[in-house]
């Protein structure tokens, strides 16, 4: 059995019972950092041996956890935080799993997408998850615009390194749209910037930026869609 974790954002306590009595129960933990989670299954009073797993041994490890998994021991993968395969390892694993005829299960927890879409005062009827945009101005750019028609809320996640590049590269790709900056959510300082892109870059542009940060930003919207399509008649 392969059990996929998710593991709080940020606050500890957002962990569910069924989460601590399914990685109190495994054989093995597969985790992306073994010490960001050695730090959760202490808080939890959880004793079992942990193996690396991240983007870096992937392709190296996941066949040895499939061998140890068809011998009938139980795997329990976590990631440092939220759901695995959500903009962190996880695909290749699960997806090994099931080609082998393993049962896999998701056990579900917090997730920063959808904690930030809620508090983002924008459409959340339908939404498109765009992950982590490219490091480098051109393809970052490119993945912005691939989006810039869609009339869905979109979801991006961006470090605090390229926080600033990319919310320009928003601006200038998809114009001034109303946004929100969500940081360290759960956390003791969880911030929300909410406000046009150029304003939230003003202000970003004065605060030390650190943490992780999701951004969430309108759609093209209706009247906007109808301006452009007039334009290019």
């Amino acid at each position: 059995m392969l059990y996929l974790v998710a593991t709080p954002i940020g606050n500890l306590g957002d962990m569910t019972y069924r989460a601590v009595e399914v990685l109190k129960s495994v054989d093995l933990i597969a985790s992306e950092d073994s010490r960001k989670t050695s730090v959760l299954l202490k808080h939890y009073d959880i004793s079992k041996p942990q193996t690396a797993l991240n983007n870096f041994n992937e392709r190296k490890v996941v066949p040895k956890l499939i061998e140890r998994m068809e011998k009938g021991e139980s795997v329990a993968l976590v990631t440092d935080a939220g759901t695995p395969g959500i903009s962190d390892p996880g695909y290749l694993l699960t997806h090994a799993a099931l080609q082998a005829g393993i049962e896999v299960q998701s056990i579900p927890g917090a997730s920063a997408v959808i904690m930030a879409l809620t508090l983002a005062d924008l459409p959340l009827h339908s939404f498109t998850f765009k992950g982590f945009p490219p490091n480098k101005e051109g393809p970052r750019k490119r993945f912005i615009a691939m989006e810039a028609e869609s009339a869905h809320t979109l979801v991006f996640y961006e470090s605090p390194y390229r926080l600033l590049a990319f919310l320009n590269a928003c601006l200038e790709v998809l114009g001034d749209r109303n946004a929100v900056v969500s940081n360290d959510l759960t956390k003791k300082f969880e911030t929300h910037y909410r406000g046009k892109l150029s304003e939230i870059i003003e202000k970003l542009s004065t605060e030390k930026i650190r943490g992780e940060y999701v951004v969430s930003i309108e759609g093209l919207r209706k009247d906007k869609s109808k301006k452009k399509a007039d334009s290019d008649h």
